[in-house]
């Protein structure tokens, strides 16, 4: 995905004029970035105390719905799983791509009206990224949970012999069952010791029964033996099985509880798909579960409140840099990746004599108004807009 820097220059005689010297230094002559003009409308601009103070405030609403976009868009990939190539088709805003909705962007005038003042904006904005943040957290905890017991149910099921659940490996005629002096123990035997196993089980303790074990299950390293054995030797059993390096699996064969652990997974297993697709298919229609469905929804609405941020920031901005009446142009630049630096020259030498200053002036100084702690300084409005939201590559 695409890096924007998203600037501001005073109106030369027209915006017009600004336009067209960027377009001619950046993009006709040596091809250092794609342009686009960034429209923002005839906001009410209020005091300059209030501008000075809502600066800084913007800065961290930025910071804050930028955080809860990425937080919904890596969601968005954790939830997806194995389609995590399907990612970036479902990051859209308003219905389409992320770099087609910042390149054509355009104010969105019902849910952010021009005719409230800027701090009644940014409190909107707020309070939508607030709630969306807030929900996200919720239904990320009820997703993760149903998530996580299934995985538990899941490692049961999988594994080694000697910690998996052995509910789907044995059967009931593999057991003498309802007898009040016979037992069947299941024996975790190496394969390099089935030999010795074959030979000493017999012995291992007093009132083994006779040629009763039996072979019920394999893995890489181990078999599941069945023997069958007087009760009263289980501990004696048990203890030389042990000095032998045969493991005897603590298991008791109970139908009604096998069941219910079957039922159980079965359940989880069926809730987590539901919260992609309903009761359909994954591989056909995974887009369409009410979760992802949230999860869409909801990341274009955040993305456009960040982007909406970022022109309020401009205006702002731009208004303090270069006075009143408001006379600028917002543009957006594309930069060719292999030219950034040439580009930054380029604006710095179109711009510089709009702030002398600016080429000494350290990103850790505290200018009210001018938010630098947080980012370099220019002597043009600059603010970035990355577009990579996820933490590996899609």
């Amino acid at each position: 995905m695409a890096e924007f820097w998203l600037i501001s220059a005073p109106g030369e005689k027209t915006c017009q004029q600004t336009w067209d010297k960027l377009m001619v230094a950046t993009a006709r002559t040596n091809n250092l970035s794609v342009n686009n003009k960034f429209n923002i409308p005839d906001l009410k601009v209020g005091t300059l105390d209030v501008l000075v103070g809502l600066s800084d405030e913007l800065a961290k609403l930025d910071t804050f719905v930028e955080s809860v976009v990425k937080k919904v868009a890596q969601y968005m990939a954790d939830v997806l799983e194995d389609s995590r190539d399907k990612v970036q088709e479902n990051l859209l805003a308003n219905g389409v791509d992320l770099v087609t909705y910042i390149t054509r962007f355009q104010w969105d005038m019902a849910k952010y009206p021009i005719k409230q003042s800027l701090k009644n904006i940014s409190e909107i904005v707020s309070k939508q990224a607030t709630q969306i943040d807030n929900d996200l957290k919720a239904r990320a905890s009820a997703y993760n949970n149903l998530k996580g017991n299934l995985q538990n149910l899941e490692r049961k099921n999988a594994g080694s012999l000697l910690t998996r659940s052995l509910a789907d490996i044995v059967k009931k005629e593999d057991f003498v069952l309802d007898s009040e002096y016979l037992i069947t123990m299941l024996v975790v035997v190496p394969k390099t010791s089935y030999t010795d196993w074959q030979k000493t089980y017999e012995t291992l303790s007093e009132m083994v029964v006779p040629r009763s074990t039996k072979l019920l299950f394999e893995d890489h390293d181990s078999g599941l033996f069945s023997v069958t054995l007087f009760r009263k030797a289980i501990d004696d059993f048990k203890h030389k099985a042990r000095e032998n390096k045969f493991t005897v699996r603590d298991f008791q064969y109970n139908e009604e509880e096998m069941k219910a652990d079957k039922e159980e997974m079965t359940r989880l297993s069926t809730d987590k798909k539901k919260q992609f697709n309903g009761n359909a298919p994954f591989q056909q229609v995974y887009r369409y579960g009410p979760l992802v469905r949230w999860l869409k929804v909801n990341f274009s609405e955040a993305f456009i409140a960040w982007i909406h941020i970022k022109a309020l920031r401009v205006f702002v901005e731009s208004v303090l840099r270069y006075g009143l009446p408001v006379n600028f142009q917002a543009m957006l630049l594309q930069p060719n990746k292999k030219n950034m630096k040439k580009l930054r020259e380029v604006l710095y030498d179109l711009y510089k004599h709009l702030d002398s200053s600016a080429a000494i002036i350290d990103a850790s100084m505290d200018i009210p108004g001018l938010n630098l702690s947080q980012q370099e300084y220019y002597p043009y409005v600059y603010y970035k807009i990355d577009c990579n939201l996820l933490e590996f590559k899609v």
